[in-house]
């Protein structure tokens, strides 16, 4: 008999593909979806075994009660990311639903752990966070260092699942025309949360402020407080060569956007930015993260070749070329709708 399984999640963005994935790939009928209202909904095609919850207390009373009894029926339950406490809750007082669980790591519902203020709250959140990452079955994500920190910080005892999960994790091609400017563009951060720690990011610039360089800051979604701190200081330093993008870019735009960097820093100090990231590193494009985050060691281990954020230059070499040209076809290859498709039949099947 074919297995049940249930999707919990927020209706975020890239969530209404991976629907779209999972009906064009597997038996959708098998699979059941409970999603809190997000910005992906308006993309969201209907369909009855969809279920969406708007943000009324009568709609999220019901979706919290269908989500009790619907995870008690699954076979399989797959957790889109593990931020909404009411959920935590509901595992937490339902520990033997946890062994059929799937948590696939969103990145800030793992580093809340290290990031997260230290305050009365936060402390009885992870009082109910810890024995449900301790005992969730599987943990889902392609960043196995994610899954050491899961096991160092709550003890997770979850088998470990490798999958890029999302769309928007798959390498897109694009037909880039070659540039001919001798203008260095580069880009930091890709939000305006302040996790990107965008002036120290371009505090390093300033050796270079005179260089025939453009800076790009995408700060159109995020903490606009910090986006307006940040242009102010951007501004200051590099005058018209500092760039925000305060403005919301549709996605094949942002994609033609991507195309014109040359070089790419990302300042955080946890795993995030991947989608950026793959797509810049496809696109033969040098990045520069912090060696201390777990996405240093993935690449490493894969054999691609990113930078250092300490040894930052604002030229490019030879040596950069051909590393961009081993980084391009490795990018292609392993973030592939082809690699996702065997990812998820390997436990979702």
């Amino acid at each position: 008999m074919s297995k049940r399984i249930l999707h919990i999640a927020p209706c975020d963005k890239f969530i209404p593909p991976f629907i779209d994935f999972i009906k064009n790939n597997f038996s959708f009928e098998r699979h059941e979806f409970l999603l809190l209202s997000g910005m992906g909904e308006d993309n969201l095609v209907k369909s009855e075994n969809i279920y969406l919850a708007k943000r009324t207390v009568k709609d999220r009373f019901k979706y919290y009660f269908r989500t009790t009894i619907k995870m008690q029926q699954a076979d399989k339950v797959i957790l889109h990311g593990l931020f909404d406490i009411k959920l935590v809750l509901i595992l937490f007082f339902t520990p033997w639903l946890l062994k059929k669980c799937y948590w696939v790591v969103w990145g800030g519902d793992l580093y809340v752990h290290q990031l997260g203020e230290r305050n009365w709250k936060w402390k009885i959140k992870e009082f109910f966070r810890r024995p449900v990452i301790k005992n969730m079955g599987n943990l889902v994500t392609y960043i196995e260092g994610d899954v050491e920190l899961a096991r160092k910080w709550y003890g997770a005892k979850g088998q470990y699942r490798e999958c890029i999960m999302y769309l928007s994790n798959v390498y897109k091609e694009l037909d880039i025309p070659e540039s001919i400017s001798e203008i260095t563009n580069i880009q930091i951060g890709n939000s305006a949360d302040p996790s990107n720690n965008h002036i120290e990011a371009l505090e390093k610039l300033l050796p270079y402020k005179d260089d025939d360089i453009c800076i790009y800051v995408p700060l159109s979604y995020g903490d606009q407080i910090h986006a307006k701190k940040v242009t102010a200081q951007g501004k200051k330093w590099f005058g018209g060569k500092f760039i925000p993008l305060t403005h919301f870019m549709p996605f094949e735009d942002y994609l033609g956007f991507l195309g014109s960097i040359d070089i790419a820093i990302f300042n955080h100090k946890r795993q995030q930015a991947m989608g950026n990231t793959i797509t810049l590193l496809g696109l033969g494009k040098k990045v520069y993260i912090r060696s201390d985050v777990t996405q240093w060691d993935f690449f490493q281990e894969l054999g691609f070749e990113v930078s250092d954020i300490s040894q930052i230059e604002s030229t490019l070499s030879e040596s950069d070329k051909q590393s961009a040209l081993s980084n391009s076809i490795k990018i292609k290859s392993y973030f592939s709708k082809e690699n996702l498709l065997n990812q998820l039949e390997a436990f979702m099947l």
